[in-house]
């Protein structure tokens, strides 16, 4: 088994099958040794979303930063099928997270970490990323986080 998916089975985390696009657009792109994997929202590996709703309102910031894990678990699976090995992910570049949330909502970073955290974990110091996180109004079927990234890859 390759490294990092060995690191992901002792974190008991398992890769679902990626997500389709749902609109006018493809899953990820690869220009040279860049990949970039459109925004995934919260599916749980039932399809169910983990946390619908906004944060400062009826989402709590645990159960925002658990959203934001299976985020980058659906990223993951998006780098898999790009790639066919996450061992050729030579860094995390770059993770941008859409935080649903209430106007007076700031900790939208902290719920983020729940993405950040995985990536370094899954990957070590290869994981640790740029960021942005951006309150919004709304995200697609209510999600309460939407996690997009950029890997660079062998």
């Amino acid at each position: 088994m390759a490294k990092v998916e060995a690191k992901l089975a002792e974190l008991g985390v398992v890769l679902p099958t990626p997500a389709a696009p749902v609109a006018n657009y493809v899953p990820f792109v690869r220009t040279g040794s860049l990949l970039v994997v459109s925004g995934q929202i919260c599916l749980g590996g039932d399809g169910k979303l983990v946390a619908a709703g906004k944060l400062g309102g009826n989402v709590s910031i645990e159960d925002g930063q658990k959203a934001a894990r299976t985020c980058a678990i659906n990223l993951l699976a998006q780098v898999k099928a790009a790639l066919g090995d996450l061992d050729k992910v030579v860094r995390v570049v770059r993770l941008g997270g859409f935080v649903n949330s209430v106007p007076t909502f700031v900790d939208g970073p902290k719920v983020l970490n729940g993405a950040s955290d995985l990536m370094v974990e899954a990957f070590g110091d290869k994981g640790r990323h740029a960021r942005s996180t951006i309150g919004v109004a709304a995200l697609p079927a209510d999600a309460a986080v939407e996690v997009e990234a950029m890997f660079e890859v062998a």
